[in-house]
């Protein structure tokens, strides 16, 4: 057990995230922590989330649900997707978990991309233009300047590319 103050860790966590299995800390810096964190994995758009306690577990989003973007096909559903792969991992279901990581990996590595994945390599090359993010074309074609030969997926079409890649 390491105790450690805040804000000097926020700096190890970025700097030596292999030497941290498990954060214990209070809510607010929790969120820090954990944005920070998701910011380096791909976005809270793919960071999972999980309460763990004595025999019982809660599996969520990171932070939690976009009830604006409902029934819209347009957000990432990697953090519930992943959330889901460690409760299945936390009950023993192994195998399923194992298919539910190599889908997910594999549609990533096919350059089949909701827009937040694909806007992570914005700060190394910025767009010429302003994109509408409300104009599906304006952001295709902003994710293939980001990231040529990238596939622009809804929500549906992100779960079902992690479907289809669990036979890759």
């Amino acid at each position: 057990i390491k105790d450690v103050i805040a804000d000097n860790f926020l700096q190890q966590i970025l700097m030596r995230p292999e030497e941290y299995d498990v954060i214990a800390t209070l809510n607010l810096n929790g969120d820090y922590i954990s944005d920070a964190l998701a910011a380096q994995v791909g976005g809270i758009g793919i960071a999972p989330g999980a309460n763990i306690g004595e025999g019982i577990g809660v599996f969520e989003a990171t932070h939690g649900t976009a009830p604006g973007f409902a029934g819209k096909n347009r957000v990432n559903p990697g953090s519930l997707i992943l959330s889901a792969e460690m409760m299945l991992r936390y009950i023993g279901w192994t195998k399923a978990a194992d298919l539910i990581i190599k889908g997910v990996a594999n549609t990533i590595a096919n350059k089949e991309l909701t827009f937040d994945l694909a806007r992570l390599r914005e700060a190394i090359r910025a767009p010429k233009r302003k994109v509408d993010p409300h104009d599906k074309q304006d952001v295709q074609q902003q994710l293939e300047q980001l990231i040529p030969g990238a596939k622009l997926l809804g929500t549906r079409g992100f779960g079902r590319a992690v479907i289809s890649h669990m036979d890759d």
